[in-house]
Order: C-alpha cells, then sequence, then structure tokens
C-alpha cells in the first residue's frame, strides 16, 4: 500500500512536475489576490491568450519562445490601457477584442509555418515533459514576482482599492499600474510549461476568489490564496497519475470544487448569521 502511495515520487518526469507545481503555484497565487480585488480577472485570461502571436513570431526569429511571449503580453496590456483610456468602449470590451484579435494573429501564424511543435503543448502545458531549463526559468520569474508582490503588497493595495488616495498619497501610481502588468505577464510566461495559456488564467483567478471568500482582510487573504494553490497543485498532479488524467486539467477541476465549497460555506454562515440576528416574533 505505502509503495503504492509513494509510486509517483519515484519517477523522474513526476518529480519534475511536482517541482513546477510549487514554483508556479507561489506567483499565481499572490497575483490572483491583487487581480480580483482591482476587477482583473479577464486581464489575466486577456494577456494568457495574446501571448501567442510572440510565442510563433519568436520561434520564427530564432529568439527564446519565453520572450515572445512576454513582448505579446506586455503589448496586449498596454494596448488594452491605451485604448479604454482613448475611446467610449469600456475596459472589459476592449480586453476581449484586443486578446481575441491577438489570439487569432497567432492561431493563423502557427498554422501558416510548418514546426513540430504542437500547439497543445503551448495552449494546455505540458507539466509531465517539464526539463531542468523550464524549472530554472519559472524558479526566477517566481522568485521576481513573488518578492516584488510581497514588498508592495501594501501600495498595490492602496492602488487598487482607491487609485486617487494612492496618487495623493505620493505614490507613483503608473509604475504601480504598469508594474502589476509587467509582473501578470512574467507570471503568465512562468506557466507556459506547466498549465499552458488556456488554464492560466484558472491560477490567476481561482485562488484569489477562494481566499477572498474565507477571509475578511488581506494579509490573512494572501496566505489562504498561496495555501490553497499549493494544494491544488500538489493534489492535482498526484491524483492525475492515478487516475490516468493530464495534470493541468485536473489542478483546475481541484480550484474549481474548492471554490463551490468556499462559497456554499459562506451561504451557509450567512444564513446561520442571518437567523441569530433575526428578532424573535
Amino acid at each position: 500500500m505505502l509503495e503504492t502511495l509513494i509510486l509517483p515520487f519515484q519517477f523522474p518526469f513526476m518529480q519534475n512536475a511536482f517541482w513546477i507545481s510549487l514554483l508556479v503555484a507561489l506567483p499565481t497565487a499572490l497575483l490572483s489576490c491583487f487581480l480580483v480585488l482591482k476587477g482583473w480577472a479577464l486581464m489575466g485570461d486577456a494577456v494568457s491568450h495574446a501571448t501567442l502571436p510572440g510565442i510563433v513570431l519568436a520561434w520564427i526569429l530564432g529568439l527564446p519562445l519565453l520572450l515572445g511571449a512576454f513582448v505579446a503580453g506586455m503589448l496586449c496590456a498596454l494596448a488594452t490601457g491605451y485604448l479604454s483610456h482613448n475611446s467610449r468602449v469600456k475596459e472589459d470590451t476592449v480586453m476581449g477584442v484586443v486578446f481575441s484579435g491577438m489570439f487569432g494573429v497567432g492561431i493563423v501564424l502557427y498554422t501558416s509555418i510548418r514546426t513540430n511543435e504542437h500547439l497543445d503543448h503551448v495552449l494546455f502545458g505540458n507539466m509531465l515533459g517539464v526539463g531542468r531549463e523550464d524549472l530554472w526559468s519559472s524558479g526566477i520569474i517566481a522568485v521576481l514576482v513573488s518578492s516584488l508582490l510581497v514588498v508592495k503588497w501594501k501600495d498595490l493595495l492602496l492602488h487598487a482599492f482607491d487609485p486617487a488616495q494612492a496618487q495623493a498619497s505620493g505614490l507613483n501610481t503608473k509604475v504601480l499600474h504598469y508594474g502589476l502588468l509587467s509582473a501578470l505577464s512574467l507570471t503568465i510566461v512562468a506557466t507556459l510549461s506547466s498549465v499552458g495559456l488556456i488554464l492560466a488564467v484558472a491560477l490567476l483567478v481561482t485562488p484569489g476568489a477562494i481566499a477572498f471568500l474565507t477571509v475578511r482582510s488581506f494579509a490573512p487573504m494572501l496566505a489562504v490564496s498561496v495555501a490553497v494553490c499549493i494544494f491544488a497543485m500538489v493534489a492535482g498532479t498526484y491524483a492525475s497519475f492515478f487516475v490516468d488524467s493530464a495534470p493541468a486539467p485536473t489542478i483546475v477541476l481541484i480550484l474549481t470544487i474548492l471554490f463551490i465549497a468556499a462559497f456554499l460555506r459562506r451561504q451557509w454562515s450567512a444564513r446561520a448569521m442571518s437567523r441569530r440576528t433575526a428578532p424573535a416574533n
């Protein structure tokens, strides 16, 4: 029985999958809290899809794929900000137009060239095929982004709630804004080799949403989000070995179940509180 339980840890490809899970969990969990509070959930989806043309162009030019993904992600974020501030169209509508357009460009570019690269690995990730280079690149990005968010979390929190107050307090709101966008793009780049573009949005939204339903202050929200994300990443990777499924969608399924549980718990607590405070007839 014990040999069966520890079997996944004995294979090198599973060991790498567990390592990439731990590396990716920290920055995505921290960043998801800010995205949820700031209302940027769709921004994570937009940037993740928009990296595809950058990846294809980087492959054509012989450049690192991660560089192309980062440049394309930042281009999407900057284009969204410019169009939303210089037109009557709302920001969420602009996001939908920009990311769908860039994703379409990426698909056209990919289908017009001959390559041995599998699009499924870019879209859905390939955790079981992660190599040492992927671990190093994801690890460096994870440390950089996590350090930035931990050091500046109070400034970013004020900027998320009240940008006007943040500017009045002497904070450079433009640096905070584009710093958060850069962190978002870098984090999506770190998830390319694991969960891929499409499923990255789940890691950038769901942990923060679960923590938001669970606690009432921001510091515990960060801790809960990290704990939830690490648990889902490790449990999903472990369970996928026995149910013979891909790790990434299994992780997303566990996150979804945890979100439903947190939502139901919040509803039950609210109803119990209302019954206790209701005046007796």
